[in-house]
């Protein structure tokens, strides 16, 4: 029902807006036309009568005699050539026809009353044009003579419009037809346009709520080079990013669950063995240490994944302050000097004797560190070495974090920072820890970059904007 509604408004709206100003606007000059045109063809007609009337008038000044004027009068009646097209009438002064080109009397269809007319006017002539009850169109040119002679006191001269009124009827059946063939030639043209619009919206709705039911296989075919073109590429590039990230979203949950799993099948496994086990402070202390541990890493992926809820939907904050980097960066060594070494991992640090302060928070900046080097290790091989150093450039705090591990592929190492996204299913990890570090440097005016190669290793670089003024890394 969706998709004909669309069809029909469309259409609709072309056939209301477009067409049918067409039409309006072919009616108007359809009629104007015609208007024009019979304009055009009585004035010619009249302008005709008037010639053939001064004609006349210019024979008969000549006479003074009233039998010569009559003979005359006669004369050019009874010789009219042009009968075949013209009626030429002569009325004395009561307005009654006393002779005709024809040598027929009228019966009743002569305009008499054109003879008072023309009387009676300036310049004593009259035109009219009526339609006998033959049906027959014509027009009447009537003009006064000179009073020699009383039984011609007028001449008037009538002609058939029917010739005029059927090139006029063919005139308007001609401009009908052509403005028929107009609108069919706009209507094929306009409803291949509305169709060449209409088809598209209707695969994008379809394919639209496909996406909306979470499937995201579809893709629009483009179908032209111009902006329904250009908007199918975009739903199409915005499915492939739905389709990636919901991907990634499921496998971010499935990862999640394993981790989660993970801790406390040990938390659950331990609590159960301390609380059968028998008087052995040993295994106590064991399995208080693996409990303890296992929270922590519980702690640490719940914080996480709060931070990046927060991020999401920008309640992310920070409360900066002047900062001293090699603090937080020194903790984070130490905190994970430890954990590395029970792994065969070993962590070299090139500590700085100053860096200057960075107006940061620190706790988050800790965060940072804490996420890079837990990756570092995470991904580096038993026997492998994790370096770090920092150090000051052009007005920027620099912290390296390089390892020696699996790497990172050049198809996987874009994605990265991208939330869900886990190059690398074997190790442990949610897949936002990146995301939530970048975030987090990104808000300092700093930025994360990384570089690494498969197979031999990954180097992350922190830059981070330097306050003004040199500070003691460690009390002097």
């Amino acid at each position: 029902m969706q998709k004909i509604g669309i069809k029909r408004s469309i259409t609709s709206r072309w056939a209301v807006n477009t067409l049918g100003l067409v039409i309006i606007i072919l009616l108007a000059l359809g009629i104007m036309s015609l208007k024009l045109a019979e304009n055009y063809y009585i004035s010619t007609t009249e302008q005709y009568l008037i010639s053939r009337m001064e004609t006349i008038n210019s024979a008969l000044s000549r006479f003074t005699s009233a039998n010569a004027y009559r003979s005359e009068v006669r004369n050019i009646v009874e010789k009219f050539t042009e009968k075949d097209k013209f009626e030429l009438l002569v009325l004395n002064s009561d307005g009654i026809v006393t002779i005709t080109s024809s040598g027929f009397q009228p019966s009743g269809w002569v305009r008499t009353g054109d003879f008072w007319v023309a009387e009676s006017s300036e310049d004593g002539t009259a035109v009219s044009d009526t339609t006998l009850q033959s049906g027959e169109h014509v027009m009447y040119y009537t003009a006064m003579l000179p009073a020699l002679a009383p039984e011609y006191s007028a001449v008037m001269i009538m002609t058939s419009l029917d010739n005029i009124d059927t090139q006029l009827t063919e005139l308007g059946l001609l401009l009908m037809a052509v403005a028929a063939l107009i609108v069919l030639l706009m209507l094929a043209s306009g409803l291949y346009f509305v169709k060449s619009i209409v088809l598209p919206v209707r695969q994008i709705s379809e394919t639209a709520r496909g996406y909306a039911r979470g499937d995201f296989s579809d893709r629009i075919e483009k179908r032209s080079d111009d902006e329904l073109g250009d908007l199918c590429d975009s739903i199409n590039y915005m499915a492939e990013a739905l389709e990636n990230t919901d991907k990634m979203k499921n496998e971010f949950i499935s990862s999640v669950s394993h981790e989660l799993r993970t801790p406390l099948t040990a938390i659950k496994g331990w609590s159960e063995t301390l609380c059968e086990m028998g008087d052995d402070p040993e295994t106590f202390r064991k399995g208080m240490r693996v409990i303890t541990g296992e929270t922590e890493r519980l702690s640490e992926m719940v914080e996480e994944l709060l931070d990046f809820s927060r991020i999401q939907d920008g309640r992310f904050s920070l409360t900066k302050e002047p900062t001293d980097i090699l603090a937080e960066l020194g903790d984070a060594v130490l905190i994970y000097t430890e954990r590395a070494k029970e792994l065969g991992i070993e962590i070299e640090y090139f500590e700085p004797d100053m860096l200057p302060f960075v107006n940061g928070d620190a706790s988050r900046l800790r965060q940072v560190f804490i996420n890079i080097i837990d990756n570092a290790v995470k991904y580096s091989n038993e026997g492998g070495k994790v370096s770090i150093e920092a150090y000051a450039e052009d007005g920027n705090i620099i912290v390296l974090i390089s390892d020696r591990g699996v790497g990172i592929s050049a198809e996987d190492l874009p994605k990265v920072k991208e939330k869900f996204y886990k190059a690398n299913h074997t190790r442990r990890g949610s897949g936002i820890g990146l995301a939530v570090a970048n975030e987090i440097v990104e808000m300092h005016g700093g930025s994360l970059i990384i570089n690494s190669e498969l197979g031999k290793g990954t180097t992350v670089m922190i830059t981070l904007p330097a306050m003004s003024g040199n500070k003691p890394a460690k009390g002097d």
